[in-house]
Parts: structure tokens; sequence; C-alpha cells
């Protein structure tokens, strides 16, 4: 008996090694596709000249860093956009939740399905169609105004894209648009893993259909919630620029110009690299306190582990 139970021990122990090999691969592309870049990160102690090697650079300490703080670095103007239009997106972020309740409890299910794959249509296209479309229908000569000044519900058109009073709220508007059916189908999938028994005692108890989804749906998809949740907060000034990008004109450049389009106009355009680099570490170093911070904050909530 001691035998089997030590070849079943060694047998196991052989299989886990070679899952544990086939791994290997991707850690090291990993490593050499996220770590390695990392080097660059001492160019923002240097005042950076391309076509120099790096112990020919100047080395000026943390100054480009203190040119962060600087008001007319424009880096400010960018860190508040990002904060707004990011925290914007966190404040929509139960919307899908409440969407995929919806779905679940809709009793014609074929309905429901063609609703689910209607709505996670949009995530599969691109921003540039995004925006192409948004500019058939709301700019001055779009769709929309045009309606509206044949119904005399306008004397004028309005260019939504150009104002910049609307700005957050209009990219808030296109990015639950694109994202909610995407993101309600992960939610879907939490509510196919609860217990259906908890639903049956519910019933027993005499709990309803609003019953239910209070004490047992949302309950059992919160833990899911909290995970995505988490990840955007550490994402949050992340994730910023193909949207964006694409939306901007010099009519709302103001409203639009997140940290990551910055770092592009500033490294790559404007070709201070070394300052776009310093820029991109404090974003990395916030980003990462972001993660922690939370991830303690959810532990202390619901006294277990998250992540």
């Amino acid at each position: 008996m001691r035998e089997l139970l030590t070849k079943i021990k060694n047998n196991a122990t052989s299989s886990g090694m070679k899952l544990l090999y086939t791994i290997i691969p991707l850690l090291i592309l990993v490593f050499i596709f996220s770590y390695v870049p990392l080097f660059g990160w001492i160019y923002a102690f240097f005042d950076y000249r391309a076509g120099y090697k790096l112990f020919d650079q100047v080395f000026v300490g943390l100054r480009n860093f203190r040119r962060i703080l600087d008001p007319y670095s424009g880096f400010l103007n960018a860190l508040q956009n990002t904060l707004v239009l990011n925290g914007l997106g966190l404040l929509i972020s139960p919307l899908p939740i409440v969407f995929a309740i919806l779905l679940a409890e809709l009793r014609q299910k074929h309905i429901s399905r063609v609703v689910q794959t209607i709505s996670s249509v949009p995530n599969f296209i691109s921003w540039v169609l995004v925006y192409s479309l948004a500019f058939s229908f709301f700019a001055s000569e779009g769709l929309v105004n045009l309606l509206f000044l044949n119904l005399r519900l306008i004397n004028r058109p309005t260019n939504v894209l150009g104002d910049p009073n609307v700005s957050y709220f209009f990219q808030t508007i296109m990015l639950l648009w694109k994202t909610m059916g995407w993101s309600a189908i992960i939610y879907i999938a939490a509510m196919s893993g609860i217990d259906q028994e908890l639903y049956s005692a519910a019933e027993v108890d005499g709990a309803g259909r609003f019953q239910k989804v209070w004490h047992v749906t949302i309950p059992g998809i919160l833990p899911t919630y909290i995970v995505l949740l988490l990840l955007a907060v550490s994402n949050i000034l992340s994730n910023s620029f193909e949207q964006f990008f694409v939306f901007r004109n010099p009519l709302v450049t103001s409203k639009l110009t997140t940290l990551d389009i910055f770092i592009y106009l500033r490294g790559i355009a404007a070709g201070d690299f070394a300052f776009a680099t310093a820029v991109g570490i404090m974003r990395s170093i916030v980003s990462i306190t972001l993660l922690f911070s939370v991830n303690k904050l959810a532990k202390v909530i619901r006294g277990s582990t998250i992540v």
C-alpha cells in the first residue's frame, strides 16, 4: 500500500512539473516584454538626447520629476481629465450588473439571448469606427441635428463632439454603450455559478423575485464585481488612449487630453523622452499604490482575501 501511494505521489509530482514547464515560455515572454523595458526608466534621470549612449547623457537627478508639478507643463490638466473620465467610468460600473440581472430575469429567454448578443457587438468595434458613427449622428450636420431641425425642436445645430461642457458626460455615455453588453456577460457567467439551492431556500422562505435578486443574486456576484473594481481602480490612470485620442479636436482638447495622450504627445511627438518617462514612472507608482490600498480596504470590508 505504501509503495502504491509513493508511486501515485511521484506521478502527481511528475505531472505537476510537466504543467509547470509548459508556462515557462509564457513567463519568458512576460519577462521580455514587461520587465526588460523597465530598464528604460533610467532615462528619466538624464537629460536624454537621441543618438548618444547612456553614459554620454547628462545626469539631472529628479529634475524631470519636479517638472511634473510645473503648472505650465500641462500635466495637472491631463491628470484631472484622466481622474474625471475614468472616475465616471467607475461610477457607471454597477450598470452592467443591473443589465445582467434584467437579462437573467427576463422570462422570454430567446429575447434575452438576442438582446445579449446585440448589446455585446459594440465591444468588438474599434474606437475609430465608433467615432465615425458618432460623427455621423452627432456632428453639426449629423442625423440627430437634421432630425431635430426638421421637427423644429432646435433652432440651430449643436456640435456635441466640439462642446467642452459636455465632453466628460458624452464620452462616458459612449463608453457605457460600447462596454456594457460585454461586461454583462461576465456577471451572467458569475450568476450561473450560484448554487440553485439558495434560490429554492429563498422561495421556501417566501421570497419574491426582487428579494431573491437582492439577497441571493447580488451577494453571489459581488466578489466578481469587487475583483473587477480592483482592476479598474488600479488602471484609473491608464486605459484612456484610444477612445479619447480619436475624439480629440481643437475644441475639446483641454478636456480629452489624458495622461496616456499627454505622454504620447510629450514623448513620441515632441521628443521629450526623459520627461515622458518620468510621468510614466509616477503613473505606475500611483497605480500600484491604488491597487494595494483598495485591495486592503476590500479585505477589511469583506473580512476575506480578494486577490
